[in-house]
């Protein structure tokens, strides 16, 4: 590297693994909880002849799916990095995440079509079975969520399983609502309704997921990093003269990352050195902003016109 060409980093989510590897025991531990359930739930759902359970199991069945990939996808994010893929491959967190969404998208047009074709076609499902298995599930999903509270405010990977399992939660308590409409009135048309219900839970959390997926994939700055701020930030460090070619962005949850190349001026790079300089840029980065690892270019003034019309 030149002249001018120092690059400094600091490391935090990167060196330890990514944010969704602490949580594998609980995901595993959800993962059987929610198999054990759809089990349970289709021969409920058959038995009790009630669309709003085989919804419900059809839903964790993709849950299911969802966490499993989950555990796929950390295995393959903790590997190490290589020559050919220089971050490992942490991004199969947020593909695995990417995934999850359309499996919902997909289980909700489901239930949307099953929904009103009971409408055409009613059936009569049994009230009390439809509750028995409605609480079942319903507190075997209040387990799962426990288990990956903590987690969903740390991973996206986690987020999507928790949304997904609280969905889940929701979709039991439809179930039993509903059931017991029947129960006490003889409605029918309950559980179809309940079906949509279900449906209609399972959107917005999609949805949201899928923007923030998204963002890192498009690798838009990181959530809570103004690159405004950061950028007054690093010029006011001492001698900083300009910065351009600044970017942030996320490979998975809890490891983002920042570049930038930075003019220094000669005077305070004969004065400071250039390893202070880095020292102090770090500083203000990792003490601000929630930005580890970062990358800084110090330059000399008139540098930047030297450089390749791709970088501007």
């Amino acid at each position: 590297m030149g002249a001018g060409h120092d690059h400094g980093h600091a490391h935090g989510a990167a060196a330890g693994g990514t944010a969704t590897s602490a949580y594998r025991g609980r995901l595993r531990m959800a993962l059987a909880i929610t198999l054990g359930i759809v089990v349970v739930q289709v021969v409920g759902g058959l038995l009790a002849d009630s669309l709003a359970l085989v919804a419900d199991s059809a839903h964790m069945a993709t849950d299911a799916l969802g966490l499993g990939m989950a555990l796929l996808a950390i295995h393959f994010a903790n590997r190490p990095p290589s020559e050919r893929a220089t971050f490992g491959y942490a991004r199969a967190e947020i593909l695995a995440a990417l995934a999850n969404c359309l499996l919902l998208l997909g289980v909700g047009g489901y239930v949307v079509y099953e929904s009103v074709q009971r409408f055409i076609t009613p059936a009569q499902t049994e009230g009390r079975l439809a509750l028995l298995f409605g609480v079942i599930g319903l507190a075997a999903n209040l387990v799962s969520l426990s288990l990956l509270m903590r987690g969903q405010k740390e991973s996206l990977n986690v987020r999507g399983a928790f949304l997904e399992v609280a969905a889940d939660a929701l979709g039991s308590v439809t179930v039993i609502v509903s059931s017991s409409v029947i129960m006490l009135t003889g409605w029918q048309a309950a559980d179809p309704i309940a079906s949509l219900v279900i449906a209609l839970m399972i959107a917005p959390r999609t949805w949201k997921l899928l923007s923030e997926t998204l963002s890192v994939l498009l690798e838009a700055a990181p959530k809570g990093v103004d690159m405004a701020e950061v950028r007054s930030h690093i010029l006011a460090t001492n001698g900083v003269e300009d910065v351009h070619d600044l970017h942030a962005w996320t490979i998975t949850s809890g490891m983002p990352v920042l570049s930038a190349h930075v003019v220094v001026s000669s005077e305070a790079l004969n004065a400071i050195g250039h390893e202070k300089m880095l020292h102090e840029l770090q500083s203000c980065l990792g003490d601000h902003f929630d930005v580890e690892h970062c990358t800084f270019q110090l330059e000399p003034r008139g540098h930047a016109e030297h450089e390749a019309r791709l970088c501007h």
